[in-house]
């Protein structure tokens, strides 16, 4: 199955026929139209046409949307496009979608974990780690500094986490109990 990548979220409706917010996550705001048909994620189609911008978001009308109430009920539905629709990323540039699922390597090659999910809250990207063996995540910061080398084709990561960010359990495969395990 093709990865897909989430261009958006609806936040709201504006106006009683059915125009809805759309919050984009294009690194333009606009290109969340720009790929083609957006899907839900349960495959279901979304035509968009673009109405205008209001506050941070597109005002878009859907097809087959005809009144707020309707409009009301989509809100919080994430509108994807499949990763292949996407053009290629510049050099040291990486969509999301590319990186959750590749194996995280500690440089002297003992794997860490699985990068569950990257977020950004407004001081640069984090991967989530899901720690080998253990229920445990941790947050390492996604830089030149501390992600060392990115494996595409390969699907991983090397990573030398900042000092103190990991104790010796951690970097054998396990996080000692009672610690979080969150950087940060």
């Amino acid at each position: 199955m093709s990865k897909q990548v989430c261009m958006g979220v609806i936040v709201g409706v504006h106006g009683v026929r059915g125009t809805v917010r759309l919050k984009s996550f294009a690194e333009n705001e606009m290109d969340a139209l720009a790929y083609g048909p957006l899907e839900d994620e349960a495959g279901k189609p979304y035509v968009l046409t673009l109405q205008g911008q209001s506050k941070g978001s597109l005002l878009v009308r859907i097809k087959g949307v005809g009144d707020r109430n309707a409009a009301e009920a989509l809100k919080g539905v994430r509108l994807y496009v499949p990763r292949e629709a996407l053009p290629p990323p510049a050099a040291d540039e990486f969509y999301h979608a590319d990186l959750v699922g590749m194996r995280v390597d500690l440089l002297d090659g003992v794997v860490l974990g699985v990068v569950l999910a990257v977020y950004n809250f407004g001081a640069g990207d984090l991967i989530d780690v899901q720690v080998t063996h253990s229920v445990k995540t941790i947050l390492l910061p996604f830089n030149r500094e501390t992600v060392t080398e990115v494996d595409l084709a390969g699907q991983r990561l090397v990573v030398d986490p900042m000092p103190g960010l990991l104790d010796d359990g951690e970097a054998h495969g396990g996080v000692p109990d009672g610690e979080s395990g969150a950087g940060r």
